[in-house]
């Protein structure tokens, strides 16, 4: 299930995003999707194609992860996001919901640590040297 009032378009300086063609209310669930697991051996494999950028850790223990199908995977990160998502390990899906009203035209967000207001340092931004 995809909210029709969602699409795709260009955001700036972060490739494509997800967007609301009107306004839409804290609390809404905008989308709920299917996912495909992957084994802790092939996500080695994903790690060295550009597929990585887009998977999510998946599982209890996180030894799987997944690639989300519809519009899951092109929701771009913010360390205070308008929505979070929330795994269904039982059902393969994950789930997108607002947690700030967004407007027309609005971009959604989520914080790619799993809680919207998550302020640890994701992937992409920490100190190489750290990692």
């Amino acid at each position: 299930m995809i909210l029709s009032s969602l699409y795709i378009a260009d955001s700036p300086g972060r490739g494509r995003g997800v967007f609301t063609s009107g306004p839409l209310p804290a609390g809404m669930v905008i989308e709920i999707s299917p996912v495909i697991v992957v084994s802790g051996e092939e996500r080695l494999l994903l790690d060295r194609t550009r597929l990585h950028d887009y998977i999510f850790l998946w599982g209890k223990d996180e030894s799987e992860c997944c690639v989300a199908l519809g519009y899951i995977s092109l929701y771009n990160h913010d360390y205070r996001s308008n929505a979070e998502y929330e795994m269904d390990y039982t059902a393969s899906t994950i789930r997108i919901t607002l947690v700030h009203a967004v407007k027309k035209g609005d971009e959604i967000f989520i914080n790619y640590n799993g809680t919207w207001n998550d302020a640890r340092p994701v992937w992409f931004d920490q100190d190489p040297k750290l990692t």
